[in-house]
């Protein structure tokens, strides 16, 4: 399938969409692209008691309208920025975001920011996006100075992307995120950064099975000489890239989460399996999204085909 050289936006008309729209703006600007926004809605499976037993009719038309005007609000919003199109879609946000991903070379899409296992729940689209999606996806968080930006607050301004952060892993799907993590800093002029985690202090994972003999500090060295391997393919595909390497002590979600404090983008692989298991437990990827302070685009092994 061709793709269109667009960058989709879900619209909801919430605070947290409308600053996603505007983060969207400023990456379709950085690379070239233009704007797709979306708007979704579901008709509801039933309506309120009348006062004579019966049930209200469901008035699509008022429904449509409503997300008729939730669009234009967004198109209002992005201007003549950048080369825009909009479209009100029936049915649910994910699942029509999912579709249209086949279509775009990236998603992106809003979250309050707020963590918790509520947010983590099947419906939200920031959570099924990631998993089901066939081009990156980019999760932008409200949240000011590392907290959620209070209700009512003007949203803040998109931060440029002057600084990114990849996981790399020596996985087919990491080596995938840092082609794209790569492509990200050319299109911003910005520092690329390539971090792989070995969990020494805590003894957990892998490494908690290893003999005591065994030099830690060695298998920090064979991580670092892996990364670099793997770093050095990857600049090879595109001369003038500069990605500095860091091998740290730590999960790849917590480097990555405590690197996304000092950070404008977090580029994380993915293995894209999607499912109830997949949205609800304890991947690097989901870890990530829950905790980062900056946006992080998700990139599954679906996403080969997307230029990077």
């Amino acid at each position: 399938m061709t793709r269109e050289h667009e960058v989709l936006v879900g619209v909801d008309g919430s605070a947290a969409s409308l600053h996603a729209l505007d983060w969207a703006v400023a990456e379709a600007l950085a690379r070239g692209l233009a704007l797709r926004v979306v708007v979704a809605y579901s008709l509801p499976s039933f309506t309120a008691a009348s006062l004579d037993g019966g049930y209200a009719a469901i008035d699509d038309e008022t429904i449509r309208a409503g997300a008729r005007a939730v669009l234009d609000e967004a198109l209002l919003r992005v201007g003549d920025r950048v080369a825009v199109s909009g479209r009100v879609v029936t049915g649910d946000a994910a699942a029509a975001l999912v579709d249209m991903s086949h279509e775009v070379e990236l998603a992106v899409v809003g979250t309050r920011g707020r963590g918790g296992f509520a947010d983590r729940l099947l419906g939200t689209v920031s959570s099924a996006l990631p998993a089901h999606a066939h081009c990156p996806t980019v999760v932008v968080p409200l949240r000011v100075d590392g907290h959620p930006l209070p209700e009512g607050s003007p949203l803040p301004p998109v931060s440029p992307v002057q600084r990114i952060v990849v996981g790399v892993d020596g996985s087919p799907q990491a080596a995938v995120a840092l082609a794209h993590a790569i492509r990200e800093g050319q299109a911003w002029g910005a520092e690329v950064h390539a971090v792989a985690g070995v969990p020494v202090g805590s003894m957990t994972g892998v490494l908690a099975w290893l003999p005591a003999s065994v030099d830690h500090e060695q298998v920090l060295r064979d991580v670092a000489e892996g990364l670099d391997v793997v770093v050095d393919q990857a600049v090879a595909a595109h001369p003038g890239t500069v990605v500095k390497r860091h091998t740290l002590d730590g999960t790849g979600a917590e480097l990555l989460t405590e690197f996304s404090t000092a950070s404008d983008l977090v580029v994380v692989g993915s293995r894209g399996r999607g499912g109830f298991a997949g949205l609800l437990l304890g991947s690097t990827s989901q870890a990530v999204l829950h905790h980062a302070q900056c946006p992080v685009m998700v990139v599954t092994q679906r996403c080969a085909d997307v230029e990077g």
